[in-house]
C-alpha cells in the first residue's frame, strides 16, 4: 500500500478528472443531470469492494449504501430512508444486497468476538448465525465464515421485503425486485444466491429455496 497524505489525494483527483475530460469530452456534464438510477446496492463498507467498479456501471447509474457488513434492520433509519428515497424518488428497479466472502464483520460474529461498540451492530449476524446454527455447523470449519456470509445476505433481503417501504411499494404496484448476490474478493466474481423477491407473496417459497441452495452449495452438493 502507498504511503499517500491528503495532498496526494487531491493531485489524484485532479489528474483523474483531467483524464476523463479528455478521454470522454462532457462526462461531467453529464453528470450534473439528475441522477436516474435503475439500481440500488447495499453492501459493507470494505474498501474492497467498490460497487461501481464490480457491475461496470457508470456514476449515476448506482444508488449507494454501505455499513458494516451490509445489514438492513428495522431499527435503522439511515439504511429505511436511503431505500425510501431509492424506491419512491428514484424509482429503481433492483436493489442488491451484497455481502463478500472475508467480510471481517461477519468473521467477528461467527467467533464472538469482543470489539466495542461494534459488537451491537454485529449482534444482527450473531442472531442469524444462531437461528442457522445446524447448517453452520454441518460445513467444515474452513466454510462457516463464507457460509453464514451468505445466511446474513439472505436474511437482509427479508427484512428489506418486509419493511413498510417495499410493503407499500408493491402494495401500489411498483416493480421493484430485492436481489441477494455476493462477492468474491479472491476472484472478484458476483455470486446469485437465488434469492430475488419481486413481491411479498414469493418471499417465503424465495427464502426456503434460497437456504437449501446455500446448504447444497456448502456441502458440495
Amino acid at each position: 500500500m502507498k504511503d499517500l497524505t491528503p495532498d496526494d489525494l487531491f493531485e489524484h483527483n485532479r489528474q483523474w478528472a483531467a483524464q476523463m475530460e479528455r478521454e470522454r469530452p462532457g462526462f461531467f456534464t453529464g453528470l450534473v443531470k439528475q441522477q436516474t438510477p435503475k439500481y440500488m446496492w447495499i453492501g459493507c463498507s470494505d474498501s474492497r469492494v467498490p460497487a461501481n467498479q464490480i457491475t461496470g456501471l457508470e456514476p449515476g447509474e448506482v444508488f449507494v449504501h454501505r455499513n458494516v457488513a451490509n445489514i438492513v434492520v428495522h431499527s435503522d433509519l439511515n439504511a429505511l430512508s436511503a431505500i425510501q428515497f431509492a424506491v419512491e424518488r428514484l424509482k429503481v428497479e433492483h436493489i442488491m444486497v451484497v455481502g463478500h466472502y472475508g467480510c471481517s464483520g461477519v468473521q467477528a460474529a461467527l467467533e464472538g468476538a469482543r470489539i466495542g461498540l461494534a459488537d451491537n451492530w454485529l449482534r444482527h449476524i450473531q442472531s442469524t448465525r444462531d437461528r442457522h446454527r445446524t447448517l453452520i455447523d454441518g460445513v467444515g470449519p474452513e466454510q462457516r465464515a463464507d457460509t453464514l456470509c451468505d445466511l446474513n445476505v439472505i436474511e437482509q433481503v427479508v427484512n428489506i421485503c418486509v419493511s413498510t417501504v417495499m410493503l407499500d411499494a408493491w402494495a401500489s404496484g411498483q416493480k421493484v425486485t430485492i436481489h441477494g448476490w455476493t462477492f468474491g474478493v479472491h476472484d472478484g466474481l458476483l455470486q446469485d444466491l437465488g434469492m430475488n423477491v419481486s413481491g411479498g407473496d414469493s418471499l417465503d417459497g424465495m427464502y426456503l429455496s434460497a437456504l437449501e441452495r446455500i446448504a447444497l452449495k456448502r456441502r458440495g452438493g
